[in-house]
């Protein structure tokens, strides 16, 4: 009896000891290809969630890394898939450019202490048991919370799509912005970005009966239909490089900085408590909005 209840007990605080043990080798060969697939779609997604929460892109990179690692390890969702969200992005936006910055604090460093602040509170909802709230949650409003985050973040994204100076974070700003900057929009920029769009579409739709009527396995043609976004891709970076697109004014993300920042805390100075103060509430708003959208989207992957 002692040695069947030391696991379970230490299994409720690192789950990874409870389902490691019953891992079975024959998955390893599908987890690794979808790790890869997955892997080559996240850095891209992390830069564009870095640059929209108006931090540098790296920042993207660092923010994905921890994160998986860490729920590998204290995760109990089979699910659930973990890391930087565009809704938080958003909020983190604009929780800190509606902030006046003191001198000697930076966006980076605000961002730092928005972060800390955040997850020190998603940490002492933890430790509160508070996971009972998911219950409350209505499937209508777990809908309209999805359905909500989906128009907000496609409407956030038509700047880059096609390449035009759309203004503001929410809906209302960005349809007000619109009759001015929709003459700016740039012919290429709206022809790379619509075309992506196309081709992810008709292949999530299409590619793989295609790839099967040419003779795939079942198995093959659902791999290549789920690699689908990283062809698009890899065939989109390669005639930016080939075509020098960033000279016709299509914007790149340009060199990224190798290797990995040290740790570090968010610096403190005179200028820095007002600005805390003031990031409680996103803070919070933060916290809540991403327990709530991680229950979400782990109750529509598990349905």
């Amino acid at each position: 009896m002692k040695s069947t209840a030391a696991p379970s007990r230490w299994a409720e605080w690192l789950p990874i000891l409870g389902w490691a043990p019953q891992y079975h080798g024959a998955w390893l060969a599908a987890d690794g290809l979808a790790a890869v697939i997955v892997t080559l779609m996240l850095i891209p997604q992390s830069l564009a969630y870095a640059l929209l929460a108006g931090l540098p892109a790296e920042a993207g990179l660092y923010a994905s890394m921890a994160p998986l690692v860490v729920y590998a390890l204290l995760g109990s969702s089979h699910t659930l898939a973990v890391g930087p969200a565009a809704v938080t992005s958003l909020m983190t936006a604009a929780a800190i450019g509606g902030l006046t910055l003191g001198t000697g604090l930076s966006y980076a460093q605000a961002a730092l202490w928005l972060a800390l602040l955040s997850g020190a509170m998603l940490l002492l909802m933890g430790l509160l048991r508070m996971g009972f709230v998911a219950h409350f949650l209505s499937h209508p409003v777990v809908s309209g919370f999805v359905s909500a985050s989906g128009l907000l973040i496609a409407a956030s994204q038509l700047k880059h799509l096609l390449g035009m100076p759309l203004q503001g974070h929410t809906l209302a700003e960005l349809w007000h912005s619109g009759p001015q900057a929709l003459p700016q929009w740039h012919p290429l920029t709206a022809a790379v970005g619509l075309g992506a769009l196309a081709w992810l579409v008709l292949a999530r739709q299409r590619l793989k009966p295609w790839l099967q009527r040419l003779g795939a396995s079942a198995l093959a043609a659902d791999l290549g239909s789920k690699a689908a976004p990283v062809l698009a891709l890899l065939f989109t970076a390669g005639l930016a490089w080939q075509l020098d697109w960033q000279q016709a004014g299509v914007k790149v993300v340009g060199a990224i900085p190798a290797g990995l920042p040290p740790f570090t805390w968010p610096t403190w100075s005179q200028a820095t408590w007002p600005v805390v103060q003031a990031l409680l509430v996103p803070a919070a708003l933060i916290s809540l909005v991403g327990f709530v959208e991680s229950v979400s989207v782990g109750q529509s992957l598990a349905a």
